[in-house]
């Protein structure tokens, strides 16, 4: 038995990148694709008499996706870090053209038009910020840990791109990049007392900015009680929890969802759990589920792997990944379900939405690749060892033995 995990891990050891990873990923994609297809078939009717519209820029954002995935992982982490600063000013100043000549949907500003496909900045502005705060921990990591100024400089930047991100607004993505922050400058090992003081304050502006908005206490409310409004502020919850009252353990069955047929708004979008919770029922929410958890693991495991070998970009490169799946992931389900208020954050993998589709792609082919230059490093520390004689190894495995 013992030969046989030997040649198990072996086996394991000698692979480029983590399959199952890539498993765990075109799953999703695929659980993806056809939810969407189920989902977006009333809208596209609605909009244009074309029952495919949106299946088929799914299907194009998936190709493009596909494409930069085995385009990025060849990238060395290296050129990442040596380009973050660039990333981080185009991602600026997508923010701040985006409040210029962005495309105005349902009141907000958060589009760019390009031809016929709207980029959403914001989506990108994520990666940025991940790939900022990983080559600063790099950079700082001592000041970070020492003082309460190496806390504060990243937390400027962060001011910035979260004012821009309210003024179109999109509270959503403002949250998630500074959970996203306070995450990785925690596993940084940042001082505690400058940690809970900062989180303190963070908490109090973003009570401030609900408080201060009246259709985001609507949304606070509507959570809270959402029956006490079914018709008006609590509309789109209402109807989700019907869809997932309606869903059962099994489901409707696929393409049986009532809720899809313009009763819920944004059925293929932000609600997409819904969609598969009536028709594929607790089983099926039960599998995307386990799915996303499991790639959250993994892009946990990476980091940790990545910083024992004291790849520390790529270490909390892979964190920083790790935490905005996990955030996204649980706000976008907690939402549909009526655990937490709707916040307009996609399922990643799962949801329509081309940037944010594309982007989550481009974290993922960076995995890949931080896995990849993980396994690299472990063969080449293996292979720098002494070998041992056939001797000593017969004699390391009868001492085992007894």
């Amino acid at each position: 038995m013992k030969l046989l995990s030997r040649f198990c891990s072996a086996e394991c050891d000698q692979q480029a990148y983590d399959r199952q990873l890539l498993v765990v990923v075109l799953s999703l994609m695929a659980i993806g694709l056809v939810i969407v297809a189920s989902a977006s078939i009333p809208e596209g009717i609605a909009l244009s008499s074309d029952p495919f519209r949106f299946i088929k820029r799914h299907v194009l954002y998936i190709v493009i996706c596909m494409g930069l995935i085995a385009g990025v992982v060849n990238v060395p982490m290296q050129s990442w870090y040596d380009k973050q600063n660039f990333l981080l000013i185009i991602a600026f100043l997508s923010l701040i053209a985006v409040l210029m000549v962005g495309t105005e949907v349902n009141g907000s500003h958060r589009w760019l038009r390009l031809g016929p496909f709207n980029m959403q900045p914001s989506e990108f502005a994520k990666l940025a910020i991940v790939l900022f705060l990983a080559s600063y921990l790099v950079r700082r990591q001592e000041e970070v840990i020492d003082t309460i100024k190496g806390f504060i400089k990243p937390l400027i930047i962060l001011s910035v791109f979260a004012l821009l991100l309210l003024l179109q607004p999109d509270l959503g993505s403002t949250v998630v990049i500074v959970v996203v922050m306070m995450g990785m400058l925690f596993i940084a090992d940042a001082k505690l007392i400058s940690f809970i003081g900062i989180a303190v304050s963070l908490l109090a502006v973003l009570v401030i900015l609900i408080v201060m908005s009246p259709y985001r206490m609507a949304r606070v409310f509507g959570f809270l009680d959402p029956w006490a409004d079914p018709f008006g502020r609590s509309y789109q919850l209402t109807q989700s929890l019907m869809a997932f009252g309606r869903g059962g353990w099994f489901g409707q069955g696929l393409g049986n969802s009532v809720q899809k047929l313009e009763y819920l708004p944004e059925a293929h979008t932000d609600f997409i759990m819904a969609i598969l919770a009536e028709e594929l029922g607790f089983i099926g929410v039960t599998v995307v589920i386990v799915l996303e958890f499991i790639l959250v693991y993994k892009a946990f495991s990476i980091g940790k792997k990545a910083l024992q070998q004291s790849l520390v970009f790529s270490g909390y490169v892979a964190i920083g990944i790790a935490i905005w799946f996990a955030f996204q992931t649980a706000v976008n389900i907690g939402a549909a379900s009526g655990i937490a208020p709707t916040k307009g954050l996609t399922l990643p993998l799962v949801s329509y939405g081309g940037s944010s589709l594309i982007t989550i792609a481009l974290a993922v082919a960076l995995l890949l690749r931080i896995d990849f230059e993980t396994r690299q490093g472990s063969a080449q520390v293996r292979r720098t060892k002494p070998k041992k004689n056939k001797a000593n190894l017969v004699k390391e495995e009868l001492n085992e033995e007894i």
